[in-house]
């Protein structure tokens, strides 16, 4: 039985009260020397215009009906960004839950759509692949399968974004040079992927299987950042083309609750654009997996 990773309200509030300096919200240093860095939750509670004991409950998930204007005013005292506020309702209520598309807590099927099949493979100079919520890569083109890890040599399990990166380190740091933010930010993904949809299995055998065999995912996670995936520039070290400074966008398919088309791109004229299209040329048509 697989245990669920369960959000915590209370450990993402005070992450992010800790997070905060009190000298730059124009807080008094006290007559005390902090013990502990950040916000006090006294401070916290002044600065969202509540009560200390309403804000301790809160802080202790002993309120279960809070609301919008309570957590508006929550959010803005512990400067959370949209991510983290995002996160921040999915825990105070899962009828408020913010869903990723489609129907809210549906992470949908496993099966790409030929419409998304064929446009990937029309989409021959961009690499691109689809993933899951559980970040399993269900299907990609012939250069999303050879831009960063080779996923026609990978049985279906291993097809996995961040089991790769965490599970198999030796490669995954010589593919990404930033490879310890790399592996915060996708861990702060994920968190923000378990705050949607805390019932999902394959999503919750993912975190499990992470925290008990990947030491740096244990730290990331236990930093209780939250980020959305969206778009960015990616760093990658690929072994045949060499160094690639790729553009992504994740763009959540509205028909396939659950299921994130993610591409690349380069700046027109670059090392990269050229690099790819060596790549290209050297990349071997792939069979991709049957709908």
């Amino acid at each position: 039985m697989v245990t669920r990773p369960e959000p915590d309200i209370s450990a993402f509030l005070k992450a992010r009260r800790a997070a905060l300096d009190p000298a730059e919200l124009g807080l008094p240093a006290g007559v005390n020397r902090r013990r502990v860095p950040g916000l006090r939750r006294e401070e916290a509670a002044q600065l969202a215009g509540i009560s200390v004991d309403y804000y301790t409950r809160i802080e202790q998930g002993r309120t279960p009906n809070i609301s919008d204007s309570v957590l508006d005013a929550v959010a803005r005292a512990l400067r959370l960004t949209d991510s983290e506020y995002a996160y921040l309702r999915d825990l105070t209520l899962p009828g408020r839950r913010t869903p990723m598309t489609g129907t809210a807590g549906t992470t949908g099927s496993q099966q790409v759509r030929q419409g998304i099949r064929l446009l990937i493979d029309a989409m021959e100079d961009v690499p691109a692949y689809v993933c899951s919520v559980a970040m399993d890569v269900l299907a990609w083109n012939t250069l999303g399968g050879q831009v960063s890890y080779d996923f026609a040599a990978l049985e279906p399990r291993e097809r996995n974004l961040a089991r790769l990166y965490f599970l198999d380190e030796e490669q995954s740091r010589s593919l990404y040079p930033e490879w310890e933010a790399g592996g915060e930010y996708m861990a702060a993904t994920l968190r923000a992927d378990v705050g949607r949809h805390p019932d999902d299995p394959a999503l919750s055998a993912l975190i499990a299987d992470l925290l008990e065999h990947s030491a740096q995912f244990r730290r990331c996670w236990d930093q209780q950042h939250v980020r959305g995936l969206c778009y960015g520039v990616k760093h990658i070290t690929h072994p045949v083309a060499g160094e690639l400074w790729l553009h992504y966008e994740s763009l959540p398919l509205p028909s396939d609750p659950g299921q994130t088309l993610v591409t690349f791109t380069a700046e027109p004229g670059s090392s990269t654009e050229k690099a790819l299209r060596l790549l290209a040329t050297r990349a071997t048509p792939q069979p991709v997996p049957s709908p």
